[in-house]
């Protein structure tokens, strides 16, 4: 092989390296800034909600909903996710993200 070529390869690993690395970091802040919206959604939710008693009587739906991954869906937390959605309409999270949110008041 040619003293050219080595570099040349070289040269292009190190641009790899580089565009792998650039990429991961892109990919952990999007991940971090979409993780940090719907923990402070959740954080609005539990503030807000705290004494409220549709979402306090769907505790137990919740519960079921979130340990069956969805599966469940009650006719108390149904009511309180349309409550929440109601009252709040600015909060962005999904309904498992609502439903660990009843749970942590």
């Amino acid at each position: 092989m040619t003293r050219f070529t080595l570099l040349a390869g070289a040269a292009l690993l190190a641009l790899a390296t580089s565009a792998a690395a650039s990429s991961f970091v892109a990919t952990t802040d999007t991940l971090g800034g979409l993780v940090a919206n719907a923990s402070e959604s959740t954080s609005d939710i539990t503030s807000s909600f705290n004494d409220d008693k549709i979402v306090l009587a769907a505790r137990d739906d919740a519960a079921s909903f979130v340990a069956s991954a969805g599966g469940i869906r009650g006719a108390q937390l149904e009511a309180a996710l349309r409550h929440i959605r109601t009252q709040a309409p600015q909060v962005r999270a999904d309904d498992l993200q609502l439903a660990q949110a009843i749970l942590a008041l």
